[in-house]
C-alpha cells in the first residue's frame, strides 16, 4: 500500500545537512497551525448550519462525517501524489486544494446548498489530508526515537494553537453576524429571509481562508525547502520482505486506537457549543458558546506543551494511560451532571485529549523499522474515525444530547486499554531516524 513517503528520508542526507531542517520544521508548524484553524471552524459551522437548514442532529454531525470520510478516500491518491511530484509541490497542491475548497463556500451559501456545502468541505478535507499525510511522519523520525512523541507533541501545540483560535474568529465571523447565533436556546424559527442572511453570513471568512492559503502556497513554493523528492528512497523490497505490519501490537491495535480516538475527540468539539447552550448546562447563545470552545481547545494547546515536557522523562504510554483516565472521569461528569459542573468537565476534557493523537501515532509507529511508511499511511487513514460522530449524533436524536456522550467515555476507555497493553512494541525491528 502507497504510504507517507516522508517516513524513509535518508538519514545520511540529513547528517550532512546538520541542522538545516530547523527552518523547514517550522514552516511545517504553520502548516499545522493552518489545518487545525481551519478543521475546528466547522465547530461554529455546524450548529450555523443546524439553524439555517433546520437540520436533525444526525444531518448535523452527517457534516463532519463528510469531511473525515476525505481523510479515508484521500490518503493513498495523496501519498501517491507525494511520490510522483515531491514534498514541495505536494504541499502547494494540498494548499491550493484547501483555497478551492474554501472558496466552492461561497456560492454554497448564497445559493444556500446543504449539498455544495457538504462538497465544499471534503474539498478542504482533501487538501489537508495531503499536507497530514507527509507531515506527521516527518516530524515523528527527527531526530532520535525516543523522543518522537514529544517532538510531535510540540509541533501539535502549533495545530492546538489554530484550533484555539479559531472558534474565536467562527464565532465573531460567523455567528456573531447571524440571528440564530445571537438567539436563545429555543427562540422562535427562524423565517426564510433570517435563513438566507445567516447563510450568507459564512462568506466573508471563508474568503479571508482562501486568501491566506493561497499566500502560505506562494511562501512555500520559493522557501528554499529540502528537494525531498528525488533523493528520497523507500526502503528496498528485499528489506521489507519476511517482515509484515500485522506482527507488530502496537500498530495493530493503533490504527483503531486512532479511529477510535477521533470518534471522541469530534463528537465532544462539534457537538460542544449545541450542549453548553442547553438551558440546563450554560443557558448561552451560540456566540456565548463559542467562546467557552475556545477554553475546550485552548486546554489542548496548553496539554500538548506540557506533554512533550512530560515525555522527555516519563515513558508516553504511561502519561497516555494517566490521561486516558482523567478523560472518562471528565466525560462521565459531562454526562451526568448539570449546569456549570457539565459544562466545566466537558471544557477540561480538551486537556486530556491533547496528547492521544501525537503519542499513539509515534507509539504505532515504534519498532516498525523499513514498514514504517506502511504503518504511518494505515495511521493516517485512521483519522477517518471523525466520520463516525455521525453515531453520536443519532444517539442525540434518540436518547438526548448529554447521554450521548457515554459513547465518548467508551472511547476513553480503549485509549487506556491502548497504552497499557496494546501500545506494547512486538518483534520490533531497528528504528529508522533523521538526525
Amino acid at each position: 500500500m502507497p504510504a507517507p513517503m516522508s517516513a524513509s528520508l535518508d538519514p545520511s542526507h540529513h547528517h550532512a545537512e546538520g541542522g538545516s531542517y530547523r527552518p523547514a520544521l517550522t514552516l511545517l508548524a504553520t502548516l499545522f497551525f493552518m489545518w487545525g484553524f481551519i478543521t475546528v471552524i466547522n465547530n461554529t459551522l455546524l450548529p450555523h448550519l443546524r439553524s439555517v437548514f433546520d437540520l436533525t442532529y444526525t444531518q448535523t454531525t452527517l457534516i463532519e462525517s463528510v469531511w473525515f470520510i476525505a481523510y479515508f478516500v484521500a490518503s493513498i491518491p495523496a501519498a501517491r501524489l507525494i511520490e510522483r511530484i515531491g514534498y514541495r509541490k505536494s504541499l502547494v497542491t494540498g494548499l491550493a486544494i484547501m483555497a478551492a475548497g474554501a472558496l466552492v463556500m461561497i456560492p454554497a451559501a448564497r445559493i444556500p446548498s446543504y449539498g455544495v456545502t457538504l462538497v465544499a468541505l471534503f474539498v478542504i478535507a482533501s487538501g489537508i489530508t495531503l499536507l497530514q499525510v507527509a507531515a506527521n511522519p516527518y516530524v515523528a523520525v527527527v531526530g532520535r526515537p525516543e523522543t518522537a512523541s514529544s517532538r510531535l507533541n510540540l509541533v501539535q501545540a502549533f495545530n492546538s494553537l489554530g484550533t484555539t483560535l479559531a472558534p474565536l474568529f467562527g464565532g465573531y465571523l460567523i455567528l456573531g453576524r447571524s440571528t440564530s447565533g445571537t438567539s436563545m436556546a429555543g427562540a422562535a424559527a427562524l423565517t426564510p429571509a433570517e435563513r438566507l442572511a445567516d447563510a450568507q453570513a459564512v462568506q466573508l471568512p471563508y474568503f479571508i481562508v482562501a486568501m491566506v492559503l493561497i499566500v502560505l502556497a506562494v511562501v512555500i513554493a520559493r522557501f528554499p525547502l529540502p528537494a525531498m523528492g528525488a533523493s528520497v528512497r523507500r526502503a528496498a523490497r528485499e528489506e521489507r520482505r519476511g517482515h509484515s505490519l500485522w506482527r507488530h501490537r502496537n500498530l495493530v491495535f493503533g490504527v483503531p486506537a486512532i479511529f477510535i480516538y477521533l470518534i471522541a475527540e469530534i463528537g465532544v468539539s462539534n457537538l460542544f457549543i449545541n450542549f453548553v447552550s442547553q438551558p440546563q448546562i450554560g443557558n448561552l447563545t451560540h456566540e456565548q458558546a463559542s467562546h467557552y470552545l475556545f477554553l475546550l481547545w485552548g486546554g489542548m494547546m496548553v496539554g500538548r506543551f506540557v506533554g512533550s515536557f512530560l515525555m522527555q522523562r516519563i515513558a508516553a504510554e504511561h502519561v497516555l494511560a494517566a490521561a486516558s483516565i482523567l478523560a472518562f472521569a471528565v466525560m462521565m461528569i459531562a454526562t451526568l451532571a448539570t449546569g456549570h459542573l457539565a459544562m466545566w468537565a466537558l471544557i477540561s476534557v480538551g486537556l486530556f485529549h491533547s496528547i492521544m493523537f501525537p503519542t499513539i501515532f509515534t507509539l504505532g509507529i515504534r519498532g516498525l523499522g523499513p514498514l514504517t511508511e506502511e504503518g504511518s499511511g494505515l495511521l493516517i487513514m485512521a483519522i477517518a474515525g471523525g466520520a463516525l460522530v455521525v453515531v453520536q449524533g443519532k444517539l442525540a436524536d434518540a436518547y438526548g444530547l448529554q447521554m450521548s456522550f457515554l459513547l465518548t467515555a467508551a472511547c476513553e476507555l480503549y485509549v487506556l486499554f491502548y497504552a497499557l497493553w496494546g501500545a506494547r512494541p512486538t518483534q520490533a525491528l531497528p528504528d529508522q531516524q533523521i538526525a
